[in-house]
């Protein structure tokens, strides 16, 4: 028998690589599909509302970022530890999240983690100003409950839609990280200033999530019976071969790499760029210096209406543009992720060079360099499901998380704060141009990052060719039953290796 053949298969199996972005298994047909039914579309509508939610609560901090330091008396290096305990304890929760999801069952993992993180959002805000040490512990358990989300939420929809309808909802689905980032800003920072007290941000996501996590009940369907079985199969799965054959994956390894830099990035644009265009309009005497909070500035506002924009125009422009290239080159998708972040990179080295004569000019140089960087949003996601073969995909998924966010956004704010503080130190100056200054020159470490992570992608583009088609091969056949003779000759051959191993 011919090595890689299936004897007998059906008209539908498959025997070539399939279109862009789409997931096939071996328990499903592969010339036709169930179209979606009206439940699933109104399922999909559910889960990008509770990710809509999600995302805006990861940047409700980001919104109020000023108001959080005079509130808690909290300097530079400490400010950017605060995002770094949340990514921390996110990352550490998925892995446990995503071993529960595979096994168990999802609606009730999921709804009790966004039970979890709705409830210390909400008692986060009423943490007096004397306990900042309680207000880092309660941003790690929202990490650790929104894990759930990101973890799960993606296997739903894989589960309820079926190739080119799949690829379309996930792309849908990851539309709303960056609206939900630019609405946290807004939501945070315009509630702050209309109550005058930044916790009353904090308050509104809460009852957001509780409203998704009563949709999520009643809408979203039981996975399938189909699912349940793979379920029980995955418990007896050997996830460290399933790694092992990960790290030999090149294609894998360099979109990982490059997504990390992307996290690295986004990380410490989001976290700091308000602050950083608020100590610019301080040197440039378009705005007092803030005595005490709340303080009255809109930057936050601006940066999330500007988040929200070049997130979506950046991922449909980045989706559209791979679809079409990759029709003339099988390459484009890490060479568009390559060229997004490559072209960030002098965007953002404008964007902090100019901050002290213009800040209009910052604003497009921002949105340049975040339109650049979610031209890979949508790529990214569909490199991991072409060259990764099905039965690993789950566990591909979440050591991509875990890698781009432990040295990725964990780290990125607090080494930025980091550096601003060290540069204000060796100058001995705590002046309001020293606080701008210190914070431009730690963002070249930004720009560096995206040259990396370009790199990374290249590197990717090298290899995608030949794991593309590894991951689309048809497994190994099982071995034919042997009856009579043979059969007997099989046993006695076992048996002597038995024997002389024993011996």
């Amino acid at each position: 028998m011919t090595e890689g053949v299936v004897p007998d298969l059906p008209p539908q199996s498959p025997t070539s690589a399939k279109a862009y972005g789409t997931i096939e298994t071996t328990e499903q047909p592969q010339r036709s599909s169930q179209p979606p039914t009206r439940r699933a579309y109104i399922a999909i509508a559910t889960l990008c509302y509770l990710n809509l939610v999600n995302y805006m609560d990861w940047f409700v901090v980001a919104g109020v970022l000023l108001d959080i330091q005079k509130y808690f008396n909290l300097g530079d290096h400490s400010l950017g530890l605060l995002h770094t305990v949340f990514v921390l304890c996110f990352l550490f929760s998925a892995p446990a999240f995503g071993y529960l999801g595979d096994r168990y069952n999802q609606k009730i993992i999921l709804s009790a983690g966004i039970f979890f993180w709705s409830a210390v959002t909400l008692c986060s805000s009423f943490i007096p100003d004397s306990m900042p040490w309680l207000f880092f512990i309660s941003r790690g358990l929202v990490g650790a409950g929104t894990s759930s989300f990101s973890t799960i939420a993606p296997t739903i929809i894989a589960d309820l839609f079926e190739k080119d309808h799949r690829t379309w909802m996930l792309s849908v689905f990851y539309i709303f990280i960056p609206v939900g980032s630019g609405l946290g800003y807004i939501l945070s920072s315009g509630v702050a200033r209309a109550s005058g007290y930044w916790g009353w941000g904090f308050r509104v996501t809460p009852f957001m999530g509780i409203a998704g996590l009563i949709l999520l009940m009643i809408l979203v369907p039981e996975p399938t019976s189909k699912k349940l079985a793979a379920g029980k199969r995955t418990r007896n799965s050997t996830w460290f071969k399933e790694v092992s054959s990960l790290c030999k994956n090149w294609s894998f390894v360099g979109s990982s790499l490059g997504v990390t830099c992307m996290a690295f990035i986004t990380g410490a644009l989001g976290f700091w760029i308000p602050v950083f265009l608020y100590r610019a309009e301080v040197v440039l005497n378009i705005t007092p210096p803030c005595s005490k909070e709340p303080c009255r500035t809109y930057n936050s506002e601006i940066f999330g209406g500007i988040t929200i924009a070049t997130g979506l125009l950046g991922v449909v422009a980045g989706a559209e543009a791979a679809r079409r290239y990759k029709k003339i080159n099988a390459k484009a998708d890490p060479l568009i992720c390559a060229l997004g972040l490559l072209t960030s990179a002098p965007c953002m080295y404008l964007a902090i060079m100019v901050a002290q004569k213009s800040i209009v000019a910052v604003y497009i140089f921002i949105a340049l360099a975040e339109f650049f960087l979610s031209l890979n949003w949508a790529v990214v996601a569909d490199i991991l499901l072409y060259v990764v073969k099905p039965s690993c995909q789950s566990t591909a998924l979440s050591l991509q998380i875990f890698m781009s966010h432990l040295l990725g956004d964990a780290g990125s704010p607090y080494l930025i704060g980091v550096i601003a503080r060290t540069i204000q130190v060796h100058q001995g100056d705590n002046s309001h141009l020293w606080n701008f200054q210190s914070l431009k020159y730690s963002f070249v470490v930004c720009i560096f990052v995206a040259v990396l992570g370009g790199g990374c992608f290249l590197m990717t583009a090298l290899h995608v060719e030949e794991d593309l088609k590894k991951a689309a091969a048809p497994p190994p056949p099982p071995p034919p039953p042997v009856q009579g003779i043979e059969n007997k000759g099989y046993v006695f051959q076992e048996e002597c290796q038995r024997e002389i191993s024993t011996f």
